[in-house]
């Protein structure tokens, strides 16, 4: 079990880093709120606390080695005591993870559906399954580190919905490369677009404009 690695960050491709330990490159993924300062440490080096599991591929006819680093123990005992919720795998842990551990700590000790829902993938439905399940469990993670900004959780927000937009796109058959573009230049053009069907129809009038 690999539980602690420490290397050299030589890429950040979202949802992953490659961290390069001596003459190896591993494929670490991370939670979405460490992704935009790990952008910045690229060729630095970098400690992570890893979670190692087996993904299942092929109708779980084969099983893959994944490893998930965090920037420290509190946010992977954040992370898998996350996971303990129904309908939250490892990956949409990742993802809904666009908060600091802090942030979305006191969000559920608070029974603050609002903030949660601005979390990629959580629902009202999700977020009161995960209010009822955990909020009792919340006071190791409140103490110390950063929270988030109110610039920080309407930008969860927004990656929620470009994530669920995006999701739609390519199901409509349109290149996952050229969505992202136009996704990204729907919001730049529409800041005020509030929800994934609204940025859906701008990204297609930026493909037909």
């Amino acid at each position: 079990m690999i539980v602690r690695i420490e290397g050299e960050i030589v890429a950040v491709e979202a949802p992953c880093v490659h961290l390069r330990v001596g003459p190896m490159v591993y494929e670490l993924f991370v939670p979405a709120f460490d992704l935009q300062s790990l952008h910045g440490r690229v060729g630095a080096e970098a400690a992570f606390d890893t979670f190692h599991y087996f993904e299942a591929q092929g109708q779980g006819t084969t099983l893959l080695p994944r490893l998930i680093g965090f920037s420290s123990p509190a946010d992977r005992d954040f992370f898998e005591l996350f996971t303990t919720v129904k309908g939250i795998g490892n990956r949409k842990a990742l993802r809904a993870m666009a908060l600091p551990t802090r942030t979305i700590a006191a969000a559920i000790a608070s029974r603050d559906l609002d903030t949660l829902k601005t979390l990629p993938e959580i629902g009202r439905r999700t977020a009161e399954t995960i209010v009822a399940e955990l909020h009792e469990k919340m006071e190791p993670f409140l103490a110390g580190g950063p929270a988030a900004s109110t610039s920080e959780v309407k930008d969860a927000g927004r990656s929620g919905m470009a994530h669920d937009a995006l999701a739609v796109l390519i199901r409509l058959g349109e290149p996952r490369h050229l969505a992202v573009q136009w996704i990204d230049r729907a919001l730049t053009l529409e800041p005020e677009i509030a929800d994934a069907q609204a940025l859906v129809t701008a990204a297609f009038r930026i493909k037909t404009g």
